[in-house]
């Protein structure tokens, strides 16, 4: 995880309204660095620097493991958490997006989606193996497949979370010959 996966998943999950943005590392010296940058962004210089990065940095929490994430998404309600891991590759089960935005959007209050991404070398094969649902890939137009892992979180939040009545936009370019809407 690095400090611009931090900064923009955070902003990522700010903007389409994502409760918690869990970072999950059993590594000491990760999980220091990750809270010496949110310390810098919520209490020190940062914060009054920018104040919709603090904002934003207030969605992340640092969790030794899975299971300390999945239960601090649980609750005191005790709802249900379902897990959805990514992936860049093609799995045997997989789940659309469209098909998990219903799962999502029909669940309630009941219920809290933890999505997974994985860095590096993805996510260990026992927790996409657990995992309640496999989403599809995201593809682009090319067989080349190798997103960020902030660039995967962003088109994944928005295909998940997006709204879906937005208000027409017109844009100008100056020449009113080239309006677009």
């Amino acid at each position: 995880m690095t400090n611009l996966d931090i900064h923009d998943i955070a902003r990522s999950s700010a903007t389409y309204g994502v409760t918690q943005f869990y970072v999950v590392t059993p590594l000491e010296r990760q999980q220091e660095l990750v809270k010496k940058i949110l310390r810098h962004w919520q209490e020190g210089y940062g914060a009054t620097y920018n104040p919709a990065r603090r904002q934003a940095l207030g969605l992340v929490d640092v969790k030794n493991s899975l299971d300390e994430a999945r239960r601090n998404a649980a609750g005191n309600a005790g709802r249900i958490v379902r897990t959805v891991v990514t992936s860049a590759s093609e799995q045997i089960r997989t789940v659309s997006h469209r098909a998990l935005k219903e799962l999502i959007n029909g669940s309630g209050d009941n219920e809290a989606y933890l999505i997974l991404f994985g860095t590096g070398w993805g996510l260990a094969g026992n927790i996409v193996e657990e995992a309640d649902y496999v989403l599809e890939p995201i593809w682009g137009v090319e067989k080349y497949n190798h997103l960020s892992v902030r660039s995967a979180a962003a088109i994944t939040l928005d295909r998940l979370l997006m709204r879906e009545n937005h208000s027409e936009v017109s844009v100008s370019g100056g020449n009113e010959d080239n309006e677009c809407n």
